[in-house]
């Protein structure tokens, strides 16, 4: 029975009953609307089993009424810390928007998993509920970043409740690359780290400097030396180069003069994470200089992998190697590699070395204002 917690409820049983079994649209939702009352006005003292009853209750209402009932009903449960959880969630995962976004957005109710399969399976109007929550944990950003147009994605990094794991991190320096006003606001998220800072800074344009620089007057060194650096090894391929990458360079070098550098050698480096050896050791391969295939090997995608794979004559399992080895260093996402090894066997060794060409005079008009 629904809980006799005011004389309201007294044969509210047998209306519902007879709403279900006979009523008109209109008659469900006064019905609707009658238990909507009695649950708000003594939420706070009903026991889970009683919830449990106005659940099973609302569950049978709400498929039968229509949007505006639905809506007005989400409206008056959103606020409530203890509303039906089974309800709550019927009306999260609503294709309309109007009933879905009061829930979405307000309702303590729903948990991460809830969040992320409605952001996974709904429209961007969804996300945008949901990336107006009071709190968003890291892993229902990931999928706001990853799925979300950019109003979406601008709101979650608006957004100071709103917490981003490394890999969203990732995902929001690489989009904000043509994105003035991302960038600046992702720039000023107090938990971005450092090296990921530096990489939006490199990319940044001269407005989004003086906005972070202005925001930021104690970061403003970060700001000028990201650009000098980033400005310094495009022009030079040299520019810091530590010892021990000068130790990697000298062992391929070696191992190539020997005759002893080979694809079982490049996937030991790969495989151990040596991205300096393998870079060198394919660079010398492809006969590329350094820069070259370092430039490539750092791409946001594995096109630039696949080229120096292909004119060293690499076979699919080192590719991969190298592809695993730079999305472990990178700590991005995992490289689509059912597709990646479909353009790889495509492609042919002459393509490959035609687009390798158009890479060196690139990096030798780089170079040239450095002369």
């Amino acid at each position: 029975m629904i809980p006799k917690a005011a004389p309201a409820s007294d044969n509210l049983l047998d209306e519902l009953q007879s709403a279900l079994a006979h009523g008109t649209v209109a008659r469900r939702v006064e019905t609707l609307r009658r238990v909507t009352d009695l649950f708000v006005n003594g939420a706070v003292d009903y026991s889970d089993e009683q919830i449990s009853l106005f659940d099973d209750v609302f569950q049978c209402l709400i498929h039968h009424i229509e949007i505006s009932a639905k809506a007005l009903l989400a409206h008056r449960l959103a606020p409530i810390n203890r509303a039906p959880y089974n309800t709550i969630r019927t009306l999260a995962f609503d294709e309309a928007i109007e009933v879905a976004g009061p829930v979405l957005t307000q309702s303590e109710r729903l948990d991460d998993d809830a969040l992320i399969e409605t952001a996974r399976n709904r429209g961007q109007e969804h996300l945008l509920a949901i990336s107006r929550r009071r709190t968003l944990s890291g892993a229902v950003t990931d999928v706001l970043v990853m799925r979300g147009n950019d109003e979406v994605v601008q709101n979650t990094v608006n957004n100071p409740g709103a917490e981003f794991t490394e890999r969203g991190f990732t995902r929001l320096v690489s989009r904000a690359e043509d994105d003035d006003n991302l960038a600046t606001c992702v720039g000023l998220r107090p938990n971005l780290p450092r090296h990921l800072y530096l990489k939006l800074l490199a990319k940044a344009s001269t407005t989004v400097r003086e906005r972070l620089e202005a925001a930021n007057p104690k970061q403003a060194e970060d700001v000028s030396g990201a650009v000098r650096e980033a400005t310094r090894r495009a022009r030079s391929a040299s520019y810091g180069i530590s010892k021990q990458t000068e130790i990697a360079h000298a062992l391929v070098r070696s191992l190539f003069e020997d005759g002893r550098l080979d694809e079982t050698q490049i996937a030991q480096f790969a495989e151990a994470g040596k991205f300096d050896e393998a870079n060198a050791a394919i660079a010398a391969l492809a006969n590329v200089p350094l820069a070259v295939a370092e430039n490539m090997m750092v791409e946001t995608r594995a096109e630039g992998v696949m080229i120096l794979c292909k004119v060293s004559g690499l076979s699919w399992p080192t590719v991969k190697a190298i592809i695993d080895m730079r999305d472990r260093l990178s700590r991005s996402e995992p490289t689509d590699l059912p597709t990646c090894r479909a353009t790889y066997e495509r492609l042919r060794p002459a393509t490959a070395q035609q687009v390798l060409r158009f890479h060196r005079m690139q990096q030798i008009s780089t170079e040239a204002p450095a002369a």
